[in-house]
């Protein structure tokens, strides 16, 4: 789960790590009324949507005074901005942060990831900040220093001091850093974050080491544990058909192909998709409705994946083990009954009760195609969407 740079700061804030001060606006007014509060002669104008790249796309904007402060929101607020991140359909900014304006002395990047291959919190920081990390790791790898983290220990400061001066951390802004390291370190750790990405921290002029952006993402299978973090969700910056399947804890992500997807087991699912592209078709989703669906929740997987208008055609892929196929062919009917089928559907059991499912499918008066293989339902599909 994501939230807005705004909400990752005022969490960032309870572990002592150092933020600019700053106020989130809905409307130009609410805009200018943040301005004058946080008072000053220099203040930042942040589009907030849940993408990287927004200041390459013209949404970080400075005013110096308050008609610019409206004049940048109101050109900000409604404005669909395409990053690297977003994709061509890019996202309409619904919100903005007003913040007070630093003296930036020097930029920096630091972030802390899970490395899978150690299995620990990696801390990662580079003297490079204002890029893409990646760009970075593209450019000169050796300027990104990484500092793996023992769980039964925890960061260290002697870790965070050693990061500091690796980056060239100013020596008298040294122990304000590694405070800054160990409050990041904490917020990843208690908060079950997957990824705490500050880009830039900055050192100022008048001396602090500071977030002047952030951002927090989080585990959901965490979420659980901390009902303040899921009160954060924005379902706009979320696609809808992804917020309808987790309320049926369906896995689902849509991708930009034709042909639907409906599968029991992640692996499968990958499995599906490839051979899909194999053949020469192009997946619109990924979508595993597990190993224990009920009829309902495969009737709701096949409504979300007919709410999407690129689909042409849909592919159903069960291996019956804890899943029965009669269940899911049952599932099928009935969505497609409530719906109106009026594309290609192409079905594959196998499994527990798979002729069970076979007669429900035959009996439902749809035209359901039958598939006696992966292979043979791909192409199958492929050829009836082309």
């Amino acid at each position: 789960m994501n939230v807005h740079e705004y909400q990752g700061k005022e969490i960032l804030k309870q572990y002592g790590v150092d933020v600019p001060r700053g106020q989130v606006a809905f409307t130009p007014e609410e805009a200018v009324e943040a301005a004058k509060a946080l008072g000053g002669d220099l203040w930042v104008v942040k589009a907030q949507i849940h993408a990287g790249g927004r200041g390459k796309a013209g949404g970080v904007k400075l005013a110096r005074s308050l008609d610019e402060v409206r004049a940048h929101a109101e050109e900000l607020l409604g404005k669909v901005l395409v990053t690297h991140q977003t994709g061509p359909e890019g996202k309409e900014v619904k919100r903005l942060l007003i913040e007070e304006g630093c003296k930036i002395e020097k930029e920096y990047y630091v972030g802390m990831v899970i490395d899978r291959s150690t299995g620990r919190v990696t801390l990662m920081a580079s003297e490079e900040g204002g890029t893409e990390i990646e760009e970075v790791a593209a450019r000169t790898p050796e300027k990104i220093i990484k500092e793996s983290i023992d769980p039964a220990v925890g960061l260290l400061p002697f870790q965070a001091r050693r990061v500091a001066f690796k980056i060239n951390i100013p020596k008298d802004r040294v122990n304000k850093a590694v405070q800054f390291m160990m409050g990041l370190y904490r917020t990843f750790v208690e908060k079950d974050c997957s990824l705490a990405e500050i880009n830039p921290l900055v050192t100022t002029e008048d001396g602090r080491v500071m977030a002047l952006d952030a951002k927090l993402n989080f585990d959901s299978n965490a979420l659980y544990r901390h009902p303040d973090i899921r009160e954060l969700r924005d379902l706009d910056e979320e696609d809808p058909r992804e917020v309808e399947a987790s309320k049926y804890d369906l896995s689902y992500i849509a991708l930009d192909g034709n042909i639907g997807c409906m599968v029991n087991g992640a692996g499968l699912a990958m499995a599906t998709m490839d051979i899909i592209k194999h053949y020469g078709g192009e997946p619109a989703n990924f979508l595993d409705v597990g190993g224990g669906a009920s009829a309902e929740k495969v009737r709701e997987a096949f409504k979300i994946i007919l709410s999407d208008e690129k689909v042409k055609g849909i592919l159903v892929n069960i291996f019956g083990g804890i899943m029965k196929c009669d269940v899911i062919a049952t599932g099928v009917v009935e969505a497609a009954k409530q719906v109106g089928l009026d594309r290609p559907l192409v079905v594959r059991l196998e499994g527990t009760n798979v002729e069970l499912g076979k007669k429900i499918l035959e009996e439902s008066g749809l035209k359901i195609i039958a598939a006696d293989s992966m292979a043979d339902a791909a192409q199958k599909i492929v050829s009836l969407v082309k």
